[in-house]
């Protein structure tokens, strides 16, 4: 029933950043630079709330920079991490992690991993997946992955000559998974694909959290990229997303939803009781916008 159109990402610098993810990550942009209308402070909340967005694409998948011109929301604190809940990023599918890698280094990208990371074997469902976080221009987490032959969506292993090939998911960091499955699964109707529980040396280093434990769920809608739950069984010292986090915060994602049924309203409402074009959060605080 639920589709995912695009990621839509804060930015402080809409320029900066589609010179970013084109340049650097080979986006190509999908639409002209659009401005906000006078219906946007009733949507968002913010009173007086002006912005400039460009919708990008990469493979089939799409993304949104969005940034406010007035007012101007606050940065990301300088110390996050990966286990705090406002933590979120794109995982963006390469065919070949070492020139991919290489790449970010050329163009001096921040990392945010200590270097790829090749998941071990003895964990069978991510077993032999390379894995590497990187920061874009205002801090936000990206992240570069292939799977190996036996792992990922057939799509990821099609012969092709580009490096960078689409967004397989959107992950973001949970306090408890089942109180989220309620909502994403149950409420919104996505189903689970894939579980596993991630630990050791690769996964520290990748997360650049000591001692980091995970249990981690895919869900998939039916169409659009996957959403990937993180919940960090240790530490759990990862601090929740701020309760006053507004839409114009430089930390703030959010997940835009569409519906694949005939009649789209009628039906969103009476499966989800949410109200298209309605802003609703998750039960951490994350962000969605069903359209």
């Amino acid at each position: 029933m639920i589709n995912i159109d695009s990621i839509g990402i804060t930015v402080s610098d809409l320029q900066q950043s589609l010179q970013f993810y084109t340049d650097v990550l080979s986006f190509t942009q999908a639409s002209p630079i659009k401005h906000s209308d006078h219906t946007l402070p009733a949507l968002v909340g913010i009173p007086d709330a002006q912005m400039m967005s460009v919708r990008l694409q990469l493979g089939s998948e799409f993304i949104e920079l969005i940034q406010y011109t007035s007012p101007i929301g606050r940065p990301i604190p300088i110390d996050s991490r990966s286990n705090d809940h406002w933590f979120q990023h794109i995982a963006i599918i390469v065919t070949d992690m070492d020139k991919a890698y290489n790449r970010l280094r050329e163009h001096k990208v921040e990392p945010a991993s200590t270097s790829p990371q090749t998941l071990p074997d003895w964990n069978p469902a991510a077993g032999g997946i390379q894995a590497y976080y990187f920061r874009d221009p205002d801090g936000n987490h990206l992240e570069i992955l292939q799977f190996p032959p036996d792992k990922g969506d057939s799509k990821w292993h099609r012969p092709s000559s580009r490096l960078f090939l689409g967004i397989d998911h959107t992950a973001f960091v949970v306090n408890d998974t089942e109180t989220s499955l309620k909502f994403y699964r149950d409420k919104l109707g996505l189903r689970i694909a894939g579980t596993s529980v991630n630990y050791g040396i690769e996964q520290a280093r990748l997360n650049n959290v000591a001692n980091a434990h995970l249990r981690i769920t895919n869900l998939k809608p039916t169409h659009g990229p996957g959403i990937e739950l993180l919940e960090y069984l240790k530490p759990r010292n990862g601090r929740p997303m701020p309760a006053d986090s507004q839409t114009n915060d430089l930390w703030y994602w959010q997940i835009q939803m569409t519906s694949n049924d005939s009649h789209p309203p009628a039906s969103l409402k009476e499966a989800t009781n949410i109200n298209p074009d309605e802003m609703l959060r998750d039960p951490d605080g994350h962000a969605l916008l069903l359209m």
